[in-house]
Order: structure tokens, then sequence, then C-alpha cells
């Protein structure tokens, strides 16, 4: 038989490696889009606890497009949580100018409160 063969019922180009014929297939082009801290941490919840999800999400070449969403999503949830708890608490520039380390305090408090946030809600659900 020769390297190559095209088989009618399914489709499919085969190759000759070594003893045996492997079917020619490869995973679907994807665009490449930045991922973010989000992304990352999204993608390796991914693969450690929803292995399934993630096979269905890479084989399907829709993996990166769903991280890149989700980058964005967090981000700006991130960033209007921040900001509505700031409001809410009085965290305002008028503090920041009179006493810098409680505006420090404050806001790095309110940050990791947004950040338990956005992973309960969106990186780990």
């Amino acid at each position: 038989m020769e390297n190559r063969f095209y088989d009618e019922k399914n489709g499919l180009w085969y190759e000759k490696q070594g003893d045996y014929y492997l079917p020619c297939i490869s995973l679907p082009e994807e665009e490449n889009e930045p991922i973010g801290v989000w992304g990352q941490r999204h993608l390796r919840y991914l693969k450690q606890h929803r292995k399934v999800l993630y096979t269905n999400l890479l084989t399907s070449g829709k993996l990166n497009s769903h991280l890149a969403e989700l980058n964005k999503q967090a981000e700006d949830m991130f960033f209007r949580v921040v900001k509505q708890l700031a409001e809410k608490e009085g965290v305002t520039e008028k503090l920041k100018a009179e006493n810098q380390m409680e505006w420090v305090d404050r806001m790095n408090n309110i940050r990791n409160r947004a950040t338990e946030i956005v992973n309960a809600d969106l990186i780990y659900a």
C-alpha cells in the first residue's frame, strides 16, 4: 500500500507512520487574542478541575476566544466593584490628599475584596 490514502467511509486521510496508518487530523485554526491574568487563572482552573470542558474548548478551537472574553468580563467586573465599594465606603480623592496611608490601606482592602468577588463569580465558577 502507499504511504498516504483517503478513506471515503469517514472522509479522513491516513498517513503511514512506521507500521501503522494514522489519521491526518489537526486542531482548527484559532485566533490568538491576548489573555490577561484573569484568563490565565481561569485556564489553570479549567485544566485542573474542569478537564472535559477544557478539552472540548481546546479541540473545537474556542479556548483562546473563551479565555479572552472571560478576561474582559472579569476586568470590567473588577473595576466596577472597586469603584462601587470605594464610593460606598467614602474612599475619595479628598481622603487621598489628606491621609495617603489610610487611603492606600482602604483601597488595598477594597481591591482584595473585589478580587475575591471576581474569583468566586467568574474565574472559579
